[in-house]
């Protein structure tokens, strides 16, 4: 299993966040998951300024150069979802560029 961390940053911080929104933000993310993602469980925690996100996915094989493609995959769930949700898109900024194999930090 690969655990990826990742966070969406608030459009508005200052606007505090609804009631409910931990799990509309996670219904967004299932809603939007594909088989190939690997998405096993999702966890959310919404803060002032951002929602975290702790993604658990099934392992991959590793690309050649032995590196997980566990943040790519997240980045691209996270991305899709973020494109195609009114309430993500209009709550949170959308995520930094995808990750690269020098570089797979998220958020």
């Amino acid at each position: 299993m690969d655990i990826v961390y990742a966070s969406l940053h608030r459009r508005h911080p200052a606007d505090p966040a609804p009631p409910g929104e931990a799990a509309e933000v996670l219904g967004v993310l299932w809603a939007h998951a594909r088989p190939d993602d690997g998405l096993q469980h999702a966890s959310v925690r919404i803060l002032d300024d951002r929602v975290d996100l702790l993604l658990y996915l099934l392992t991959r094989a590793p690309d050649t150069a032995g590196a997980s493609l566990a943040p790519c995959r997240v980045h691209g769930l996270i991305a899709r979802s973020h494109r195609a949700s009114p309430l993500l898109h209009r709550r949170y900024l959308p995520p930094a560029p995808a990750p690269t194999a020098g570089n797979p930090a998220l958020g």
